[in-house]
């Protein structure tokens, strides 16, 4: 979905103006050259015809007819004395063409050399060098499956570029300082390219191979802790193991869910390469959909943007777990209610309510219960109580569920109060919703009743005299 080059491309684009400064004009400057007395001769006047062909191809970024040209170079002068100059004008030629892997393999050649040596004129040596080292470090990024060979010549060349200081002859201080600044930046980039380049062709094949991206992300997060692409690309990884082995589903998956925060905390645009708002919701959605809500992830947050990975034992309660936890500490609090509360489950289900009732609750004796006496039937002497069990956060007035038949008539008027009791279940109705259960009026706990006051007595009516 994200490019992994995007960024890194527009670091080449910056720089492409300090290596034109370099560069530019080292062609140009060596066909004059050439005129003076060296050491080094072309061979007949045909050499160097050839040599101030390739020079204009490459001036006027006809890079295809250059390659054409060095090849016809190559073929008719092969132990020419300028066969490294003709390595570097290969270097910038194939770039130029956009045939990165012979750029590569070219630029491996010449740096298997001290470069500086070979390229010791103080005017011409320095563009030379960076020409190699500057498009060597483009073109690998363009190599599809690098070879391993081609992988170390690359890294090479920014590791060498990163360094380099051999100011050419001529330029000024400044103008070299400012080079040299996005030089380093096109260096820098490379290297963490490379670094994570194995780890993106390991996600890229089919199926993705999970435990070698793992690996290299994780060694380039070490070597680049505050970049956020590399930090949702180790994400992605484990992601990807937890998914193809779900067995280590509840290692990694919290590991991955730290990484993709870890990305979003510190730079959710990965680098200028992705939706940054995208990649931050993602980040949220991950991880109230693995935890089931969205409680502790600030302080995950807070803590991944002091670390780039997770500390040693690190996870995340599932929502199943998280479930499972407040069922039990809720058993725990309320053991009544939720006995009550499996019970009533149990019956409501409007498949097999009236089977489990038939088959396991009716006639059955159940644990101690606990409800709210809201009605007595009669209300005087009442033979039948109307209880409720309501939650702990309920609002409004509770409904009866249960109908509690007595073995004797109460001898008052029942008071809405909380009650215990022990009963056994007789009779069920699904709608409107209502367990009976007898009991005897002895095994109630916390039953009160006033008495019931007396009938009104109604006067009789006066004799007829």
């Amino acid at each position: 979905m994200y490019n992994s080059y995007m960024t890194f491309k527009r670091l080449m684009a910056a720089a492409a103006l300090a290596a034109v400064v370099l560069t530019g004009t080292v062609h140009q400057a060596r066909a004059q050259a050439t005129a003076q007395p060296a050491t080094k001769n072309y061979k007949d006047q045909g050499e160097y015809d050839i040599y101030n062909e390739v020079t204009k191809d490459i001036v006027g970024n006809n890079f295809p007819k250059a390659v054409t040209d060095l090849d016809t170079w190559q073929s008719k002068y092969p132990t020419s004395d300028y066969k490294d100059a003709r390595a570097v004008l290969y270097v910038r030629a194939y770039a130029g063409a956009k045939q990165f892997g012979k750029a590569v393999d070219a630029a491996g050649e010449l740096m298997s050399k001290d470069l500086d040596t070979t390229f010791s004129d103080p005017k011409s040596g320095p563009t030379d060098v960076v020409t190699v080292l500057f498009n060597t470090c483009t073109a690998i990024l363009n190599v599809q499956n690098p070879t391993p060979a081609q992988l170390a010549a690359g890294e090479a060349a920014a590791r060498k570029l990163l360094d380099y200081n051999r100011k050419p002859e001529g330029v000024a201080d400044a103008a070299w300082g400012d080079a040299r600044k996005q030089l380093q930046s096109v260096a820098k980039g490379t290297l963490m390219t490379l670094a994570v380049m194995p780890g993106q062709q390991a996600m890229a094949k089919t199926p993705p191979d999970c435990a070698t991206a793992e690996t290299v992300f994780s060694k380039a997060l070490q070597d680049y802790p505050d970049n956020s692409f590399i930090s949702y690309n180790l994400g992605r990884a484990l992601n990807c193991i937890a998914r193809s082995s779900p067995d280590k589903a509840a290692e990694v998956g919290p590991k991955a869910i730290y990484e993709f925060i870890r990305a979003a905390v510190t730079d959710p645009t990965l680098g200028g390469s992705a939706d940054g708002k995208k990649i931050s919701d993602y980040a949220d959605s991950v991880y109230t959909t693995f935890h089931g809500s969205n409680d502790g992830l600030d302080a995950i947050k807070a803590q991944a943007k002091t670390s780039p990975l997770p500390p040693a034992g690190f996870t995340i309660e599932t929502a199943t777990a998280v479930a499972t936890r407040k069922q039990n500490e809720f058993k725990e609090k309320n053991p009544q209610l939720a006995l009550w509360l499996g019970i009533k489950g149990q019956l409501a289900d409007p498949a097999s309510g009236k089977q489990y009732f038939d088959s396991q609750l009716k006639d059955s004796a159940v644990p101690k219960l606990k409800g709210m006496l809201l009605d007595g039937k009669p209300a005087c002497r009442s033979k039948e109580l109307l209880v409720a069990v309501p939650l702990p956060d309920a609002q409004g007035t509770p409904t009866a569920e249960i109908s509690l038949k007595l073995d004797a008539a109460l001898t008052g008027k029942p008071e809405a109060a909380e009650i215990q009791w022990e009963g056994v279940p007789s009779a069920f109705s699904q709608d409107p919703f209502m367990l009976t259960m007898d009991t005897e009026k002895a095994k109630i706990e916390g039953l009160k009743s006033t008495p019931c006051a007396p009938p009104v007595q109604k006067k009789a009516a006066p004799k007829k005299k």
